[in-house]
């Protein structure tokens, strides 16, 4: 659907279009869903919390080696030319990075809901939504043939910028005013 448009600009305003749907669905759904209250998830963590915040936590040392990856394959970090592998380890680091998002993100929306009782809860839940509409935007983008040059940059950007937000208001967080290691 997306490559059938011909002209780049109308392409990348359908793509970010598409990506601000997936943002606003997701919203939409965890306001109108009943939190079930229950876990989802705990694994070897003695409390899901502490799962979601260590998952969170690999989710984002992940985001920091895609943005120096990305900067050496994209030339922009002065060395030697990226080795051939480092294309590889990229988009496996970040479907990794993106599926311990899942995991984390369909608790929060499965168990917790929507909630805005802080503005630390209310921004990590509009934010939340925001990355997985970057993150569709993002991908399309990297399918997508002859956009301009400067939209892959910016969506990595953005989808990094965005999941700092998340880590920041929901693990750092956690680190800083509840436990820290929080096994």
């Amino acid at each position: 659907m997306v490559t059938a448009v011909r002209d780049p600009r109308a392409r990348l305003v359908l793509i970010l279009l598409l990506g601000g749907s997936v943002a606003v669905a997701l919203g939409v759904y965890g306001n109108v869903h009943d939190p079930t209250g229950r876990s989802l998830v705990s694994l070897v963590f003695s409390a899901p919390l502490n799962a979601k915040v260590w998952l969170a936590t690999g989710a984002f040392t992940l985001a920091l080696f895609q943005l120096g990856s990305s900067l050496r394959i994209y030339g922009k970090l002065r060395s030697s030319p990226a080795p051939p592998w480092l294309g590889s380890v990229h988009r496996i680091s970040g479907t990794l990075a993106f599926v311990l998002t899942l995991v984390v993100a369909y608790h929060c929306l499965w168990s917790l809901g929507f909630q805005s009782y802080s503005n630390r809860v209310l921004i990590h839940g509009v934010v939340g939504c925001f990355f997985y509409g970057a993150f569709a935007a993002k991908v399309l983008i990297v399918r997508s043939k002859g956009l301009p040059g400067w939209a892959l940059p910016v969506a990595g950007g953005v989808l990094f910028s965005a999941l700092t937000v998340i880590w920041w208001t929901s693990s750092l967080w956690f680190f800083t005013t509840r436990e820290f290691p929080g096994f």
